[in-house]
């Protein structure tokens, strides 16, 4: 039985090898997993799985090798022949003409798509239905629907996609860039709570004084730790697709930041917090933080702050499944919820100019999940939020 699933998962193109298996058979014979079959899921998994984006093919191999379920490998994220979505035309809509499209709803959306990739067989441009440039259908580029799915495409132009089928690929923010004032630093320092920690290096005047008094005269010097910022930050970037327009702010925010606390750490996300975070945004395919890790990581004393437009579809919000890079398990507001009971103190911070906030409705959802602790990145806007994170939790 464990040769056929050995080599069902070779030919579901899960890249397991020979050393692999023999490490899942010498397992099995130290008893690492025995009498339940769910135990044995796991230890397999983690014996011949080396990547997570196998575990939904490994799933249905399993599945089908110890249930006896159907094998049905058929991905939605096939690849699309390239001339089908060749940019010729762009459709551009007068208001008018936008507001008599009808949005699908997000399950009927995702069931549509599956129709028509079984049933498209040739390119097609403009018209309402296929996948396809310059029209309003749902589905493909340059065209225009109040509620679509994006396929090749570059950029973003009227920001309404509620899924991106595209390998994007986003920039780090610089931290070494030099801010055009000081002001946001003048800021950020409202958050400053100081300490004397670490080794004593610094020359305490005031004892060595006392001390040398008290020894007759004879110098007697006395040191102390320097005075630091003790407060500890940690910062959660929102990047790429509507964040590229604040690039600029951000990085002048997070090269203020780095400048100013001593304990900062710093993660990027995009559009919602989801189950995982990551460090460098060319790696971030490969190499993430479980959002839980991060929460048992640091601690309560840290303070979170949250930097991103909030725009983005309400249903990264409010649905699984609702991301528009994945399939979500759970809900953008359930990760922020957790984010939110763990950190005593956090707030978020938006570029996008405050006027501006009640036209987009993920804004407003995001607003009451935050509470009171949203505000404008701008001077006003940290100076408000610095004065709250420093505010006692009731």
């Amino acid at each position: 039985m464990l040769i056929n699933f050995f080599f069902a998962l070779r030919d579901a193109d899960i890249p397991v090898s020979l050393r692999e298996f023999l490490t899942l058979l010498e397992a099995l014979k130290r008893q690492v997993a025995f009498g339940s079959l769910e135990s044995f899921y796991f230890l397999a998994r983690t014996c011949l799985v080396k990547d997570e984006r196998h575990f939904d093919r490994f799933d249905r191999v399993f599945g089908h090798v110890f249930h006896g379920a159907e094998l049905n490998l058929e991905d939605l994220a096939r690849e699309l022949p390239e001339e089908w979505l060749k940019k010729q035309i762009e459709k551009y809509l007068t208001d008018e003409e936008k507001a008599r499209i009808d949005a699908l709803g997000y399950d009927k959306l995702m069931e549509t798509l599956r129709e028509r990739l079984r049933e498209q067989q040739e390119r097609h441009q403009g018209g309402n239905r296929w996948i396809g440039t310059g029209g309003t259908s749902p589905f493909g580029a340059f065209g225009y629907n109040p509620e679509g799915i994006r396929i090749g495409q570059d950029t973003s132009r009227h920001r309404r996609a509620v899924k991106v089928w595209d390998k994007r690929e986003f920039r780090n923010l610089d931290d070494s860039v030099e801010l055009g004032t000081r002001n946001i630093k003048v800021a950020l320092k409202r958050l400053r709570e100081f300490a004397r920690d670490g080794a004593a290096e610094e020359l305490d005047l005031e004892a060595t004084i006392g001390a040398t008094a008290k020894n007759a005269g004879l110098l007697d010097i006395r040191l102390r730790p320097e005075m630091h910022n003790a407060v500890k930050v940690l910062v959660l970037f929102d990047i790429g697709g509507s964040m590229d327009d604040h690039i600029r702010v951000c990085e002048e925010l997070f090269s203020a930041a780095r400048s100013e606390f001593k304990h900062l750490e710093y993660y990027y996300f995009h559009n919602c917090v989801y189950e995982t975070v990551w460090k460098d945004n060319q790696r971030r395919h490969g190499h993430t933080l479980s959002t839980l890790e991060l929460i048992r990581t640091y601690g309560e004393d840290y303070k979170l702050i949250l930097v991103g437009d909030a725009t983005m579809s309400p249903y990264e919000i409010a649905y699984p499944g609702g991301s528009v890079e994945h399939m979500n398990e759970e809900a953008g507001a359930v990760w922020l919820g957790r984010l939110l009971a763990h950190f005593r103190h956090a707030i978020w911070l938006n570029p996008v100019a405050e006027g501006y906030w009640d036209y987009t409705p993920s804004v407003k959802m995001i607003r009451e999940l935050m509470g009171d602790r949203h505000y404008p990145l701008t001077l006003d806007g940290i100076n408000r939020a610095m004065k709250h994170l420093k505010r006692p939790r009731a």
